[in-house]
């Protein structure tokens, strides 16, 4: 039985506010429903995650700003910022944690800069929403071993393109063969792992 994480509610104060931020720096709006009595719910999914937030009015007893410690894995957490902070977020500078573990709650250990050896899961940089919830890019570029169990396209297009990529290249794989590969399932699945950074 897989338990995967699907949502986090985000306790705003001001939807429409909230809401302008998070598509801003580039979340993708998935749904904007309004029902009675004032309630509403807003879903957004970040760039490539799998897992979305949900702001809104009537979905959380929360206080608004109340969330903190959402971490968004990112693939280089200096370009990341800057990306952020091109798109108006208040956004910290990159820091590591003086452990090299993970860091400690607030600003405790924390040292300026990525982690010297940019060892993935070390970097680290915060920001928050126009209400103080609080979100933490972890810079992640080497999973640990078996984190990662299956390849994720986000779209027919994206799977489309993956296949007929695999396909030229398998062409010319078997071009220097000079006979068929009966074994072409395991060729091709290693060829879209790669494509997709996951090596093999």
């Amino acid at each position: 039985m897989d338990f995967k994480i699907e949502l986090v509610v985000v306790p705003v104060s001001d939807v429409d506010r909230a809401k302008e931020f998070y598509t801003r720096i580039g979340f993708r709006e998935d749904v904007d429903f309004s029902g009675p009595g004032g309630f509403r719910v807003v879903h957004l999914t970040p760039p490539g995650s799998a897992a979305s937030i949900i702001i809104g009015s009537g979905v959380t007893d929360a206080a608004p700003g109340s969330g903190h410690g959402v971490h968004l894995v990112v693939d280089d957490v200096v370009a990341a910022r800057a990306a952020l902070a091109a798109a108006g977020a208040e956004v910290g500078e990159v820091f590591h944690d003086a452990g090299g573990v993970f860091h400690h709650a607030g600003t405790a250990d924390r040292v300026a800069g990525p982690h010297p050896a940019r060892q993935s899961y070390g970097s680290f940089a915060a920001f928050a929403d126009p209400d103080g919830n609080t979100f933490v890019l972890q810079e992640v570029t080497t999973r640990r071993p078996g984190r990662i169990s299956h390849v994720v396209y986000r779209s027919v297009a994206e799977l489309e393109s993956a296949l007929r990529d695999a396909a030229l290249a398998h062409g010319e794989y078997e071009s220097e063969l000079g006979h068929e590969d009966a074994d072409w399932p395991t060729w091709y699945a290693a060829h879209m792992a790669r494509a997709a950074g996951l090596g093999g």
